[in-house]
Protein backbone atom coordinates (compact mmCIF):
# COMPACT_ATOMS: atom_id res chain seq x y z
CA UNK A 1 0.00 0.00 0.00
CA UNK A 2 1.13 3.34 -0.60
CA UNK A 3 0.27 6.95 0.52
CA UNK A 4 -3.33 7.22 2.08
CA UNK A 5 -3.83 3.70 2.39
CA UNK A 6 -0.82 3.19 4.20
CA UNK A 7 -1.63 5.81 6.78
CA UNK A 8 -5.32 4.25 7.00
CA UNK A 9 -3.44 0.78 7.71
CA UNK A 10 -1.58 1.63 10.43
CA UNK A 11 -4.54 3.49 12.22
CA UNK A 12 -6.20 0.13 11.75
CA UNK A 13 -3.36 -1.74 13.25
CA UNK A 14 -3.39 0.14 16.33
CA UNK A 15 -7.66 0.30 17.03
CA UNK A 16 -7.15 -3.76 16.43
CA UNK A 17 -4.40 -3.93 18.90
CA UNK A 18 -6.57 -1.84 21.27
CA UNK A 19 -9.11 -4.11 20.94
CA UNK A 20 -7.43 -7.14 21.52
CA UNK A 21 -5.56 -5.76 24.76
CA UNK A 22 -9.21 -6.17 25.89
CA UNK A 23 -9.52 -9.71 27.38
CA UNK A 24 -12.95 -9.15 27.76
CA UNK A 25 -13.32 -8.93 23.60
CA UNK A 26 -14.14 -12.64 21.91
CA UNK A 27 -10.81 -12.05 19.57
CA UNK A 28 -11.81 -15.49 17.86
CA UNK A 29 -15.07 -13.80 16.81
CA UNK A 30 -13.40 -10.78 15.90
CA UNK A 31 -11.61 -12.60 13.19
CA UNK A 32 -14.63 -14.44 11.60
CA UNK A 33 -16.89 -11.19 11.50
CA UNK A 34 -13.40 -9.17 10.19
CA UNK A 35 -13.45 -12.25 7.59
CA UNK A 36 -17.19 -11.95 7.00
CA UNK A 37 -16.72 -8.05 6.12
CA UNK A 38 -13.84 -8.56 3.64
CA UNK A 39 -15.98 -11.11 1.60
CA UNK A 40 -18.76 -8.72 1.65
CA UNK A 41 -16.60 -5.60 0.54
CA UNK A 42 -14.94 -7.95 -1.85
CA UNK A 43 -18.07 -9.45 -3.39
CA UNK A 44 -19.48 -5.68 -3.92
CA UNK A 45 -17.68 -3.62 -5.49
CA UNK A 46 -19.88 -0.67 -5.52
CA UNK A 47 -20.31 -0.53 -2.15
CA UNK A 48 -16.21 -0.59 -1.59
CA UNK A 49 -16.14 2.34 -3.87
CA UNK A 50 -18.74 4.31 -2.23
CA UNK A 51 -17.17 3.59 1.51
CA UNK A 52 -13.44 4.48 0.17
CA UNK A 53 -14.86 7.91 -2.07
CA UNK A 54 -12.59 10.64 -1.29
CA UNK A 55 -15.68 13.08 -2.25
CA UNK A 56 -18.17 11.69 0.19
CA UNK A 57 -17.40 12.74 4.07
CA UNK A 58 -15.77 10.12 6.89
CA UNK A 59 -18.33 10.26 8.98
CA UNK A 60 -21.24 9.83 6.02
CA UNK A 61 -19.00 6.98 5.30
CA UNK A 62 -19.05 6.08 8.91
CA UNK A 63 -22.60 5.90 9.40
CA UNK A 64 -22.77 3.85 6.29
CA UNK A 65 -21.33 1.22 7.51
CA UNK A 66 -22.71 1.48 11.03
CA UNK A 67 -26.35 0.58 8.99
CA UNK A 68 -25.17 -1.91 6.87
CA UNK A 69 -23.36 -4.08 9.46
CA UNK A 70 -25.33 -3.30 12.87
CA UNK A 71 -26.92 -6.56 13.94
CA UNK A 72 -24.80 -8.57 11.05
CA UNK A 73 -21.72 -8.70 13.17
CA UNK A 74 -20.83 -7.40 16.89
CA UNK A 75 -20.10 -4.01 17.94
CA UNK A 76 -16.50 -4.17 18.53
CA UNK A 77 -16.42 -5.10 14.35
CA UNK A 78 -18.33 -2.59 13.65
CA UNK A 79 -16.81 0.29 15.30
CA UNK A 80 -13.71 -0.99 13.98
CA UNK A 81 -14.74 -1.31 10.56
CA UNK A 82 -16.85 2.69 10.70
CA UNK A 83 -12.93 3.47 11.99
CA UNK A 84 -11.52 2.29 8.82
CA UNK A 85 -13.86 4.03 6.37
CA UNK A 86 -13.11 6.70 7.79
CA UNK A 87 -9.86 7.11 6.69
CA UNK A 88 -9.35 7.83 3.76
CA UNK A 89 -7.77 5.05 1.41
CA UNK A 90 -5.70 5.36 -2.21
CA UNK A 91 -7.59 2.55 -3.97
CA UNK A 92 -10.90 1.18 -2.66
CA UNK A 93 -9.47 -2.73 -3.33
CA UNK A 94 -6.54 -1.65 -0.18
CA UNK A 95 -9.51 -1.32 2.47
CA UNK A 96 -11.18 -4.81 1.77
CA UNK A 97 -6.67 -5.79 1.87
CA UNK A 98 -6.96 -4.34 5.32
CA UNK A 99 -9.90 -5.81 6.45
CA UNK A 100 -8.55 -9.40 5.29
CA UNK A 101 -4.96 -8.37 7.47
CA UNK A 102 -7.21 -7.33 10.54
CA UNK A 103 -8.92 -10.70 10.33
CA UNK A 104 -6.05 -12.79 10.10
CA UNK A 105 -4.20 -10.80 12.76
CA UNK A 106 -6.99 -11.40 15.11
CA UNK A 107 -7.00 -14.74 14.46
CA UNK A 108 -2.86 -15.42 14.76
CA UNK A 109 -3.47 -13.08 18.59
CA UNK A 110 -5.91 -15.84 19.23
CA UNK A 111 -2.79 -18.46 18.78
CA UNK A 112 -0.96 -15.42 20.82
CA UNK A 113 -3.01 -15.30 23.54
CA UNK A 114 -2.99 -19.42 23.66
CA UNK A 115 0.94 -19.59 24.09
CA UNK A 116 0.44 -21.56 20.24
CA UNK A 117 1.68 -19.01 17.99
CA UNK A 118 5.56 -20.97 16.98
CA UNK A 119 3.32 -23.82 16.40
CA UNK A 120 0.57 -21.95 14.05
CA UNK A 121 4.19 -20.38 12.39
CA UNK A 122 5.15 -23.70 11.98
CA UNK A 123 2.40 -25.43 10.68
CA UNK A 124 1.72 -22.71 8.11
CA UNK A 125 4.58 -23.14 6.71
CA UNK A 126 5.24 -27.47 6.80
CA UNK A 127 1.40 -27.01 4.94
CA UNK A 128 3.00 -25.02 2.63
CA UNK A 129 6.05 -27.28 1.83
CA UNK A 130 3.43 -30.70 1.51
CA UNK A 131 1.47 -28.72 -0.85
CA UNK A 132 4.75 -27.85 -2.73
CA UNK A 133 5.42 -31.40 -3.11
CA UNK A 134 2.02 -32.47 -3.98
CA UNK A 135 0.66 -31.55 -7.44
CA UNK A 136 -2.60 -33.55 -7.24
CA UNK A 137 -3.28 -31.62 -3.73
CA UNK A 138 -1.96 -28.06 -5.18
CA UNK A 139 -4.38 -28.63 -8.16
CA UNK A 140 -7.64 -29.53 -5.90
CA UNK A 141 -7.03 -26.44 -3.88
CA UNK A 142 -6.38 -23.96 -6.78
CA UNK A 143 -8.78 -25.34 -8.97
CA UNK A 144 -10.91 -22.26 -9.94
CA UNK A 145 -14.33 -25.17 -11.04
CA UNK A 146 -14.60 -26.72 -7.66
CA UNK A 147 -16.64 -25.13 -5.28
CA UNK A 148 -15.12 -23.45 -2.11
CA UNK A 149 -17.36 -25.61 0.23
CA UNK A 150 -15.41 -29.22 -1.38
CA UNK A 151 -11.76 -27.48 -0.74
CA UNK A 152 -12.72 -26.76 2.74
CA UNK A 153 -13.78 -30.08 3.61
CA UNK A 154 -10.78 -31.33 1.82
CA UNK A 155 -8.70 -28.78 4.24
CA UNK A 156 -10.93 -29.82 7.48
CA UNK A 157 -10.31 -33.43 6.85
CA UNK A 158 -6.60 -32.77 6.32
CA UNK A 159 -5.78 -30.25 9.08
CA UNK A 160 -8.39 -31.63 11.55
CA UNK A 161 -7.27 -33.28 14.90
CA UNK A 162 -3.66 -32.60 13.38
CA UNK A 163 -2.92 -28.82 12.98
CA UNK A 164 -4.21 -25.68 15.60
CA UNK A 165 -7.39 -24.46 14.73
CA UNK A 166 -6.26 -21.29 13.93
CA UNK A 167 -3.72 -22.81 11.19
CA UNK A 168 -6.83 -24.35 10.32
CA UNK A 169 -9.08 -21.37 10.08
CA UNK A 170 -6.35 -19.23 8.22
CA UNK A 171 -5.56 -22.02 5.34
CA UNK A 172 -9.10 -22.68 4.94
CA UNK A 173 -10.46 -18.74 4.61
CA UNK A 174 -7.24 -18.31 2.27
CA UNK A 175 -7.85 -21.37 -0.08
CA UNK A 176 -11.74 -20.75 -0.58
CA UNK A 177 -11.23 -16.80 -0.35
CA UNK A 178 -7.92 -16.36 -2.68
CA UNK A 179 -8.93 -12.47 -3.74
CA UNK A 180 -6.50 -13.61 -6.60
CA UNK A 181 -3.58 -14.44 -5.06
CA UNK A 182 -1.38 -17.74 -5.40
CA UNK A 183 -1.59 -20.08 -2.75
CA UNK A 184 2.04 -19.96 -1.97
CA UNK A 185 1.73 -16.29 -1.49
CA UNK A 186 -1.13 -16.34 0.59
CA UNK A 187 1.02 -18.66 3.06
CA UNK A 188 3.87 -16.64 2.77
CA UNK A 189 1.73 -13.11 3.71
CA UNK A 190 0.04 -15.82 6.59
CA UNK A 191 3.52 -16.31 7.60
CA UNK A 192 5.06 -12.76 8.16
CA UNK A 193 1.91 -11.73 9.99
CA UNK A 194 2.98 -14.57 12.30
CA UNK A 195 5.98 -13.40 12.57
CA UNK A 196 4.96 -9.54 13.02
CA UNK A 197 2.76 -10.82 15.95
CA UNK A 198 6.32 -10.77 17.56
CA UNK A 199 8.36 -8.33 16.01
CA UNK A 200 10.88 -10.26 14.51
CA UNK A 201 11.54 -11.85 10.93
CA UNK A 202 10.91 -14.79 9.34
CA UNK A 203 14.02 -16.89 7.89
CA UNK A 204 13.81 -20.27 5.60
CA UNK A 205 16.46 -22.22 6.13
CA UNK A 206 17.06 -25.76 3.88
CA UNK A 207 19.88 -28.48 4.98
CA UNK A 208 20.65 -31.53 4.29
CA UNK A 209 20.05 -32.82 7.24
CA UNK A 210 18.41 -31.83 10.43
CA UNK A 211 19.82 -29.09 12.90
CA UNK A 212 20.93 -29.63 15.77
CA UNK A 213 19.60 -27.39 18.97
CA UNK A 214 22.61 -25.70 19.35
CA UNK A 215 22.99 -25.24 15.15
CA UNK A 216 19.70 -23.65 15.62
CA UNK A 217 20.82 -21.42 17.99
CA UNK A 218 23.81 -20.08 17.16
CA UNK A 219 22.26 -19.80 13.28
CA UNK A 220 18.98 -17.63 15.26
CA UNK A 221 21.57 -15.62 17.09
CA UNK A 222 23.93 -14.70 13.87
CA UNK A 223 21.00 -14.05 12.00
CA UNK A 224 19.79 -11.49 14.63
CA UNK A 225 22.28 -10.12 14.39
CA UNK A 226 23.24 -9.09 10.72
CA UNK A 227 19.58 -8.24 10.66
CA UNK A 228 18.54 -6.42 13.94
CA UNK A 229 15.53 -8.16 14.55
CA UNK A 230 14.62 -12.10 16.21
CA UNK A 231 13.93 -14.70 13.83
CA UNK A 232 11.99 -17.09 13.24
CA UNK A 233 13.90 -20.31 11.70
CA UNK A 234 11.57 -22.31 9.34
CA UNK A 235 13.46 -25.68 9.36
CA UNK A 236 13.25 -27.75 6.13
CA UNK A 237 15.55 -30.69 4.65
CA UNK A 238 16.05 -31.55 1.66
CA UNK A 239 19.11 -33.72 0.74
CA UNK A 240 19.79 -32.59 -2.88
CA UNK A 241 21.64 -29.85 -1.35
CA UNK A 242 24.44 -31.87 -0.31
CA UNK A 243 25.55 -29.97 2.72
CA UNK A 244 25.66 -26.41 4.48
CA UNK A 245 22.71 -24.67 4.52
CA UNK A 246 20.95 -21.96 2.17
CA UNK A 247 19.10 -19.28 4.59
CA UNK A 248 16.43 -16.64 2.77
CA UNK A 249 15.22 -14.01 4.60
CA UNK A 250 12.50 -11.76 2.58
CA UNK A 251 13.71 -11.99 -0.87
CA UNK A 252 18.05 -12.26 0.11
CA UNK A 253 19.37 -15.40 -0.20
CA UNK A 254 22.36 -17.04 1.41
CA UNK A 255 23.14 -20.35 -0.50
CA UNK A 256 26.48 -21.54 1.58
CA UNK A 257 25.36 -25.24 0.06
CA UNK A 258 27.58 -27.98 -1.74
CA UNK A 259 25.48 -28.25 -4.22
CA UNK A 260 25.13 -24.47 -5.37
CA UNK A 261 28.78 -24.02 -4.88
CA UNK A 262 29.25 -27.31 -7.31
CA UNK A 263 27.08 -25.54 -10.12
CA UNK A 264 29.41 -22.57 -9.66
CA UNK A 265 32.33 -24.32 -10.53
CA UNK A 266 30.45 -25.82 -13.55
CA UNK A 267 29.79 -22.36 -14.14
CA UNK A 268 33.09 -21.30 -13.99
CA UNK A 269 34.42 -24.07 -16.39
CA UNK A 270 32.10 -23.70 -18.72
CA UNK A 271 32.79 -20.56 -19.58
Amino acid sequence: MNGASREALAAARESLDALTDNTSVDVAKLAEELAAVTALLDREVSLRRVLTDPAQAGEAKAELARRLLSGQVGGETVDLISGMVRSRWSRSRDLVDAAEELAATADLTVAQRAGALDDVEDELFRFGRIVESSTELRSALTDKSAPASAKGELLRSLLGGKANPVTERLVVRLVTQPRGRSLEAGLDSLSKLAAARRNRMVAVVTSAVPLSDQHKQRLGAALARIYGREMHLNLDVDPEVLGGISVRVGDEVVNGTIAERLEEASRRIAG
